[in-house]
């Protein structure tokens, strides 16, 4: 349960200008001293100037309106010198080559940072594999280092709303150090002194730490590909899907969210989390959901290119303009990583030859595709020029042209 109370101001450096980093930061400059640090100049002339470097609105509203403390730059030395506290939020891509997450930016961001500050208490905000930081601590780190595990729980296009009010806070650390707990203990006050609401605090381990992250992003995954599977089964049998899924989730057992058909799970986290927790898996442990995760995603998404390409070929005589309104997987988000809509695309290109796709997406960066693929930025331009228009999530501004939007898009909420 969170008490607000007041407490000493500290220094905090927040490492990494993203969706985590900066929730964080600015909700922490609240109350405290914070500096963020990134490679990227534009972002942090963007944090110096005021105005947000990622789309978020409410993350706008408390750089226009709010008192904050905070600064961003790319000095480490400015950056880590007298911090507190430091904490890391720089991304792990998963790598397929080598089968898990790519951890050396954490590494080397966590040797940066003793070296500059071995006082500091160094947090690890970035998503890593189970047991990450345990050999971290073994192996890398020098004796006494004062190293903890905080795992994230944040939505895109929300990250300040899900750091103000949070479900639950965990902080992972070794449980048979009395110094660690009590700077788990130090953690969790500075998050109190800036958040709102109730919520529950946890120390724990930071193996098991690290477990709820890919566990919880895997469990919400399954979700969607559960949902996503009975549209599936819907579609192909003519059924009406909403009706079927209104009637489920009415259950409090099951309940009435995150039940929203989609082309796919996708987005940053939920890709390489499963497919993390898989390899954590290994051949040792006996399991068969874990793997039937990551592969009714991939089903999804070719079952959705399959259809699209059945009806071109049956209402258009094969050939078709093809229209994509929005990459991003949720609304009100300009993050396309990962997105299920680039493996649609990406679908579509192999099977559709030399015939033309339209992305309408006035604020998504570009994509990376040496086929067919035309930014057409003027919307109304677009949805004339285009025969169907793929939208995994749907919007009123696409209502004129209701009858050409092929979407799962169920319940329009999210």
């Amino acid at each position: 349960m969170n008490f607000s109370i007041k407490m000493k101001r500290r220094n905090i450096t927040v490492v990494g200008i993203g969706y985590v980093g900066l929730g964080i930061g600015i909700m922490l400059s609240t109350e405290h001293n914070v500096t963020m640090l990134d490679v990227d100049q534009s972002k942090v002339d963007a944090i110096n100037a005021g105005k947000s470097p990622i789309k978020e609105s409410l993350i706008d509203e408390y750089l226009k309106t709010k008192d904050l403390s905070i600064s961003a730059t790319t000095d480490k030395e400015m950056a880590y010198n007298g911090a507190d506290f430091i904490i890391i939020a720089v991304p792990t891509n998963y790598d397929e080559e080598i089968g898990r997450f790519d951890t050396h930016i954490v590494t080397d961001v966590v040797e940066e940072a003793i070296g500059f500050n071995g006082n500091a208490c160094i947090v690890i905000k970035s998503t890593v594999p189970v047991g990450y930081t345990k050999s971290l601590r073994e192996f890398v780190l020098p004796m006494g280092s004062k190293v903890l595990f905080s795992p994230e729980f944040l939505r895109e296009g929300s990250a300040l709303k899900d750091n103000l009010y949070p479900s639950r806070v965990i902080v992972g650390c070794d449980k048979e150090n009395k110094k660690q707990v009590e700077l788990a203990g130090k953690y969790l006050g500075i998050v109190r002194s800036a958040s709102k609401g109730e919520y529950q605090e946890l120390i724990m381990g930071t193996t098991e730490a690290e477990a709820v992250k890919l566990f919880a992003n895997t469990y919400l995954a399954m979700r969607v590909a559960y949902f996503n599977e009975l549209d599936t089964y819907s579609e192909v049998n003519g059924l009406n899907a909403k009706d079927i899924i209104e009637g489920m989730c009415y259950d409090p057992r099951i309940g009435n969210q995150y039940n929203n058909p989609s082309f796919g799970y996708g987005g940053y986290c939920f890709p390489k989390d499963t497919k993390q927790m898989l390899a954590n898996f290994g051949e040792s442990v006996p399991q068969n959901l874990i793997k039937a995760i990551v592969a009714s995603n991939k089903t999804r998404k070719d079952y959705l290119v399959d259809s699209i390409v059945k009806k071109v070929n049956e209402e258009f005589s094969g050939k078709a303009v093809i229209g994509i309104y929005k990459l991003a997987m949720k609304s009100g988000s300009d993050n396309s990583r990962s997105s299920a809509v680039l493996d649609i695309i990406k679908g579509l290109t192999e099977k559709m030859h030399n015939m033309p796709i339209y992305i309408y997406d006035p604020v998504a960066g570009n994509i990376q595709n040496d086929r067919i693929v035309v930014r057409e930025n003027d919307f109304k331009k677009f949805k004339e020029e285009c025969d169907i228009i793929l939208a995994n999530r749907y919007s009123p501004e696409l209502d004129d042209v209701k009858g050409k939007v092929y979407t799962r898009d169920i319940f329009n909420n999210n």
